[in-house]
């Protein structure tokens, strides 16, 4: 196929509304090549690699996980079975995002009629034990019951609080990825101390004998962002859960 058949990683990522890092990812998860790659280092798409990619988006559309779409490309999993497990997850997603939008708008109608909200209805639906499960499997019952004892421990203003910092984190890593910031930069790297400290923050965190949360714990954070989808959307979609896991990986081995 020629040059003139292919597009450069820039246009595909005008073209698709979305960016050259989750490109690069969606390479290095074997999910879309570029066709070749140029002498100067960049990366050209065929007509080939625009359908594949076409096929991702609409899966991601569908809100499937990476590596959930992998398969479904490789044809190493019933495509069925995998919408259907899906969809039990939407369907869950859909009661969740209910709360979520009745407790907004109650907090609207309050505000409108000059009342103070609720605190203790604001966050419905925002729910901290999701990785109860996943916690208690990797690192230990004790590690979640800590972690948790001390979350219902905190008055409702000190939930509040809480949600609302690691909204306005998820935020600031959202729109570094929208930036194309580098993983290994002083900007990434900024927000990845950060995210460590809040970390820091939370008890029954795996720590160190010194007390401070374990370099594998913090790197399970960053690879949990990519792995599972809830967490992905917290930091603006792939290319935001993206840059978490490189701009972590790197915190991680040049600090801990």
């Amino acid at each position: 196929m020629s040059p003139a058949h292919e597009w450069s990683i820039q246009e595909i990522a005008r073209l698709a509304g979305t960016t050259r890092r989750t490109l690069r990812h969606y390479q290095d998860m074997g999910l879309v090549s570029p066709s070749r790659i140029g002498d100067n280092g960049y990366r050209y798409y065929d007509a080939e690699a625009l359908v594949r990619l076409q096929r991702v988006l609409l899966l991601r559309q569908l809100g499937l996980g990476l590596p959930a779409i992998g398969d479904v490309i490789a044809g190493q999993r019933d495509d069925v079975a995998a919408l259907r497990a899906h969809l039990d997850w939407l369907a869950h997603e859909q009661q969740r995002l209910g709360r979520q939008m009745a407790s907004v708008e109650r907090t609207i109608t309050e505000l409108e009629k000059g009342e103070k909200p609720m605190a203790e209805k604001m966050f419905d639906g925002f729910d901290h034990t999701a990785y109860k499960d996943e916690v208690e499997r990797l690192w230990g019952t004790e590690s979640y019951a800590e972690s948790d004892a001390w979350y219902q421990s905190l008055t409702q203003d000190e939930k509040d609080d809480f949600l609302l910092a690691a909204a306005e984190l998820g935020a600031e890593w959202a729109a570094a990825a929208q930036n194309e910031v580098a993983a290994d930069s002083d900007d990434a790297q900024a927000l990845a101390q950060r995210h460590y400290a809040w970390l820091q923050s939370i008890p029954g965190t795996p720590r160190t004998p010194e007390g401070n949360p374990t370099k594998e714990y913090f790197r399970w954070m960053g690879e949990m962002s990519l792995a599972d989808e809830r967490l992905a959307q917290i930091y603006g979609g792939t290319a935001g859960a993206a840059l978490v896991n490189e701009a972590i990986a790197v915190y991680a081995d040049r600090n801990l």
